[in-house]
């Protein structure tokens, strides 16, 4: 037999770490990614490393988290634990790479009246620079009828923003509509 030690490698830790964060419930639904960065501020994460989780009403339910190193994670572990309003839990890569993120260049117009037509969002936009029709059109709940709600997006966040602080709360055939940028 050979008694010499045979060199086995050990496992290869990720430099990188997936995560989900998420509050006690669902995360504030004006949650921006600059807000759990700055919660998370020994991490040296960037606006490219945060994915906000949406519903299908777009309120945050969580985010995802890219952490460049095993350091920057252990130090998010010790921020959560600390503060005791976010948790975090580990995902793969693969939730990462399938999350479609929007990164700041869409705006959620809502209270759009049922009976606007494209031609009537788009003399709402006027002004702006988003991007042609089609829009994306939701329906959720509300009281004391279903609110429509309509995805518009635009080529940058600059842009998105801009029509935020333009037209957020004005008028769309005699309705008010607010708006919220889509992280």
């Amino acid at each position: 037999r050979d008694h010499r030690t045979t060199h086995r490698p050990a496992k290869a830790i990720p430099m990188e770490g997936y995560t989900n964060i998420s509050g006690v419930g669902r995360l504030g639904k004006n949650m921006l990614k600059t807000d759990i960065i700055h919660y998370l501020d020994q991490c040296e994460l960037s606006l490219d490393d945060v994915k906000i989780d949406y519903n299908k009403g777009f309120y945050p339910m969580g985010a995802l988290l890219k952490f460049p190193s095993v350091e920057s994670f252990e130090a998010a572990l010790r921020q959560t634990i600390q503060g005791r309003m976010y948790r975090l839990e580990r995902v793969s890569p693969d939730v990462w790479e399938h999350k479609i993120s929007l990164n700041g260049k869409a705006v959620l117009l809502q209270g759009v009246p049922r009976s606007a037509q494209a031609d009537d969002i788009e003399r709402f936009l006027c002004g702006t620079n988003y991007e042609p029709p089609p829009f994306e059109n939701f329906v959720r709940a509300g009281v004391p009828e279903p609110v429509r709600m309509v995805l518009v997006k635009f080529g940058s966040r600059t842009d998105a923003t801009n029509a935020f602080i333009a037209k957020s709360k004005g008028f769309c055939l005699n309705s008010p509509v607010t708006m919220r940028v889509i992280q």
